[in-house]
């Protein structure tokens, strides 16, 4: 039976704590769930609103289910989301709740849609900084009509652990995306783009790398958007990443072998460039079509991003706006609000629309 709570899983984490702090006070209690049980108490006494802890192993398939009992929405910012999938998500339609998932996308997708739970809820997937909002805020370019043209960059340093590095290294293959593929006149090119090296790109720190990937966010953007051509790349602060990444899907070993290399590198690219997060979307416009050609974000942590992306979504869910079935959070929010909202969320240093 669904109740009033919202329950939050990965409570502990850096996505976790930040979605925690913009969900308290809004009228629901905070059940926090970690594997922790002393630091999720500490988050959850730390917090201004109504919340409580719990320990939770998201292998114990009675661990979880007594956790969302009694949840209005359960939020999932735990991770290896390889290892996650749809584990967390059948867990909470099964308790009559709502889902959001900060990460999810494709995989989680392909599996529900195998065997649709049953039920009028709703579920949530990639309400990240990527995937989210680099499928959100370009569409404040897309609302004034189609686009003739759109690039979008999307990356910077940011510090990782060996699981998120798996996580990285697993992202390959056709479900999350095709490098060096654009969409243009309605379809995917394969091969089109080659990579860019130290470029410079407005609100990217520095000369960069930066990749073609037409993730499946960019093709559902370009599908709804009515792109002509669009073009999308990572940026990486330098070559070392990119490199690693590549030879790792290269040789045919066990990507994760190359997770703690790539977690260092991470850090080494912290250290000498500092941690930040920039998503640029350019358009061009059809002749005498005005409207905005540029969005512009930067923040200073990537985590805290995603955790505002995610109490966003949550939000939405508990207004009404996100109606059964499973569905991306960057169909779900509205874009010009959450404009708004990270204008103000202190994870965002600058947000333009031009």
């Amino acid at each position: 039976m669904r109740g009033d709570d919202i329950g939050l899983l990965g409570a502990t984490g850096a996505v976790g704590v930040a979605a925690a702090q913009r969900l308290a006070g809004l009228g629901s209690a905070l059940r926090l769930g970690g594997r922790d049980l002393r630091r999720a108490t500490g988050v959850a006494h730390a917090l201004p609103g109504p919340a409580t802890a719990a320990r939770v192993d998201l292998t114990d398939e009675a661990s979880l289910a007594a956790f969302c009992r009694g949840c209005r929405v359960v939020v999932n910012c735990a991770g290896p989301s390889y290892r996650v999938l749809d584990r967390v998500a059948r867990a909470a339609l099964l308790a009559g709740a709502d889902y959001v998932d900060a990460a999810g996308d494709a995989p989680v997708g392909r599996l529900l849609a195998a065997d649709p739970p049953a039920g009028e809820q709703s579920v949530v997937l990639s309400a990240g900084a990527s995937p989210g909002l680099t499928g959100l805020l370009p569409r404040l370019l897309t609302t004034d009509g189609p686009l003739r043209h759109l690039d979008v960059f999307a990356g910077g340093p940011a510090r990782s652990t060996h699981v998120a590095a798996v996580d990285t290294l697993l992202t390959r293959g056709r479900e999350f995306g095709l490098p060096g593929a654009e969409w243009r006149d309605g379809r995917i090119r394969e091969g089109a783009l080659p990579g860019l090296d130290a470029v410079t790109l407005p609100g990217f720190p520095g000369p960069v790398t930066a990749r073609p990937f037409l993730s499946v966010e960019s093709q559902r953007l370009a599908r709804s958007a009515d792109v002509d051509r669009l073009r999308a790349y990572t940026v990486f602060a330098g070559e070392r990443i990119p490199d690693l990444l590549a030879q790792a899907w290269a040789d045919g070993r066990p990507v994760e072998e190359y997770a703690a290399a790539l977690a260092a590198a991470a850090d080494e690219e912290v250290a000498e460039h500092g941690q930040g997060f920039t998503l640029l979307a350019a358009a061009r416009r059809p002749p005498g079509r005005p409207g905005p050609v540029r969005v512009l974000l930067t923040s200073p942590d990537p985590s805290a991003l995603s955790g505002a992306v995610v109490a966003l979504t949550v939000r939405a869910v508990l207004a009404g706006g996100a109606p059964p079935g499973v569905r991306h959070a960057a169909d779900v929010l509205d874009p010009h609000a959450c404009l708004t909202a990270l204008r103000a969320d202190p994870a965002v240093s600058l947000l333009e629309l031009d």
